[in-house]
């Protein structure tokens, strides 16, 4: 079932349409806050793994997804999701959302920063990488930002990731390919995948069905 491509306006396009309301900047800078001290804090020992997205860009994102009616349903995972903030918008939107995070204490972060803001969203530690992946560990070890020999979290989650309507994710240059064939193999049939790509801005893809032969 291969990838579809659905366009996506640019982030100036995205920036010009959408504003950012005052409860969704109060997160976006408490969440900047809060990873700026974490930051400082960790400078002796520094995660190669977490890099935070563009939020108030992925926030924009998020609201034309919703606007454009485009997702199945309205369940959301982060993928990597560090502070949690793009998990914590995508509730913001209407989304029934949750993260995953290698990271103990970036957990614990994403886990303060819902409940001082009153938002529903479960963060879980352990791998996004499901049980029984087609993709080899040692292809998966080269990847700084990847830690395929944590547990799966999709148990403690109580989903897996065929529930999930929307997957985001937030790859390392050049390496969305492990993000996209994941996603491929596991999710489910029209479900989407979000990808941000720094200043390359926001990509969508679909899962296609499988079409029916004709006989």
């Amino acid at each position: 079932m291969p990838l579809v491509s659905i366009p996506v306006p640019d982030l100036a396009a995205l920036e010009q349409h959408y504003s950012i309301p005052d409860d969704v900047e109060a997160l976006i800078a408490e969440g900047d806050r809060r990873i700026e001290a974490f930051i400082e804090r960790t400078s002796h020992s520094p995660m190669l793994s977490f890099v935070p997205s563009d939020f108030r860009a992925t926030y924009r994102g998020l609201a034309w997804l919703q606007d454009q009616r485009l997702t199945a349903g309205r369940t959301f995972c982060e993928w990597g999701s560090g502070f949690g903030i793009v998990a914590l918008l995508a509730s913001m939107v209407g989304f029934h959302a949750a993260g995953i995070e290698v990271e103990p204490v970036l957990v614990d972060e994403s886990v303060a920063l819902a409940r001082d803001f009153r938002l529903p969203v479960e963060f879980i530690a352990g791998s996004f990488v499901p049980d029984g992946s087609l993709e080899t560990p040692g292809a998966m070890e080269e990847l700084d930002w990847l830690d395929y020999s944590a547990p799966p979290a999709y148990e403690d989650l109580g989903y897996d990731i065929d529930d999930f309507d929307v997957i985001f994710a937030y790859p390392w240059p050049g390496e969305q390919h492990v993000v996209y064939d994941l996603f491929e193999e596991h999710a489910s049939p029209g479900a989407l995948v979000l990808t941000f790509h720094g200043v390359d801005g926001l990509l969508l893809h679909r899962l296609e069905r499988k079409r029916r032969r004709r006989r």
